[in-house]
């Protein structure tokens, strides 16, 4: 643990952002992972789907919130097809665009990291030339080591704190594209069930 300790202050005052960037980057990660969790449909219901569209009380789950939203006015014939295209188009909105925002905020978070590292890396190299500029004889050595020192931890830490974070929103995204197309199936299921095309 000492190891770990030396190591980490070897970094500079730099290390403590890059620190606090990480804590922020993966606490904002893991609630965008269980929200996109939370919000997305089941794919085990998906079989189930079209049978759900014509009979809506048999639905489970928030793809029954989904198909009797948008089939509210559907019994009575005052729905045309545009209004539930509409109502498709506010669910897309509700549910993706907040895991969109989030998403560009986590990401410019992992973009960040690898940067705030190349700050540590220039403060190090700078510390380095002037420690060889200043100091004379067996000094210099021990100058230059603990100036390449501080430049190299900084970057390896923020390049350890982005690439999993990195992985997190490729993840985030896929599973956002799955529920786009889900709900695109559904748009369709019930655009054909009700004979709006």
């Amino acid at each position: 643990m000492s190891t770990i300790w030396s190591i980490w202050l070897s970094g500079g005052w730099v290390m403590i952002p890059l620190f606090l960037l990480a804590v922020l980057l993966y606490a904002q990660a893991f609630q965008l992972v269980m929200y996109v969790r939370r919000t997305n449909l089941r794919s085990d219901s998906e079989p189930y789907w079209f049978e759900w569209v014509r009979e809506p009380a048999k639905a489970e789950g928030r793809v029954r919130d989904i198909i009797e939203y948008t089939q509210d006015g559907a019994e009575s014939g005052h729905i045309s097809g545009d209004q539930v295209r509409n109502r498709f188009d506010e669910i897309r909105l509700a549910l993706v665009s907040l895991i969109e925002r989030r998403t560009v905020f986590v990401s410019t978070l992992v973009a960040a990291a690898p940067l705030m590292g190349l700050l540590g890396t220039v403060l190090g190299m700078l510390q380095t030339f002037f420690g060889i500029s200043t100091s004379g004889g067996t000094e210099t050595a021990g100058v230059v080591a603990a100036g390449i020192s501080e430049a190299l931890v900084t970057t390896q830490t923020g390049l350890t704190i982005a690439l999993p974070g990195l992985f997190i929103v490729m993840i985030i995204q896929r599973q956002r594209q799955q529920l786009e197309a889900k709900i695109a199936r559904l748009e369709s299921l019930t655009l054909s069930h009700l004979k709006l095309d």
